[in-house]
């Protein structure tokens, strides 16, 4: 069976990974490297255990958070669906079984459908690709923390704003946490909201399929 530690090895998804860096770099993104995926990686497993997947779906859900980016590198637009197609080229030729194609399947419906401008939530593995995605927001993904710049651009403003970020589940409410503690001197929450409004809809809709809420605290004032 296809592991994560597999992928992380795999000089493929290597190359991609370290590809699709150095171009967000070069147009000035935020970090979507090894920081930003292993981030998302390891809180798609956590949320996956935390909601009764089986381990085996836990360790769908961090395969398919290390990869969902690595389709940037060859464009933007759409790069849900070119990462889906790469990381198919890569490994279905090598699994044979049904069980293992349809374990591939389900990888790439979830990294084809991460974007929150063309989605379709179809399988848990997605739902909680999202969430796992879209909250990873923090001043670290900021790569160029110059005054000049945080002040020109209102994406590395509002992320290098925010200090702190806590994801959980309240398993007995059955709520999905985003805690965030925002600097209001560099950003004000409406500002958040201008950047991030379709992303968190995104994640409430994620964790509706998950039969889950999605709540939003900043500053701790609770938004459900």
């Amino acid at each position: 069976m296809l592991t994560l530690n597999e992928v992380k090895n795999h000089p493929g998804i290597k190359a991609c990974i370290k590809k699709t860096e150095q171009y967000l770099d070069y147009l000035g993104y935020t970090d979507h490297g090894p920081r930003h995926i292993n981030v998302v990686s390891d809180r798609a497993k956590s949320l996956a255990k935390n909601i009764g997947l089986s381990e085996r779906e836990q360790e769908l859900t961090a395969i398919a958070g290390y990869c969902h980016d690595m389709g940037n590198f060859l464009q933007r637009t759409d790069h849900c669906y070119t990462g889906a197609i790469l990381f198919s080229q890569f490994f279905i030729n090598d699994y044979k079984d049904s069980k293992d194609v349809s374990d591939i399947l389900e990888i790439m419906q979830a990294i084809a459908n991460h974007d929150e401008h063309k989605f379709e939530i179809i399988n848990k593995i997605g739902a909680i690709l999202v969430l796992a995605d879209k909250s990873d927001v923090h001043r670290n993904r900021v790569k160029n923390k110059t005054p000049e710049n945080i002040k020109k651009d209102i994406h590395d403003r509002v992320n290098y704003s925010v200090m702190d970020s806590v994801f959980k589940i309240n398993k007995q409410k059955k709520e999905i946490i985003l805690k965030l503690t925002i600097d209001t001197e560099i950003t004000g929450v409406m500002e958040y909201f201008e950047i991030f409004n379709e992303r968190m809809i995104f994640c409430r809709k994620a964790a509706e399929f998950l039969d889950c809420h999605f709540v939003l605290v900043i500053n701790n004032f609770k938004l459900s």
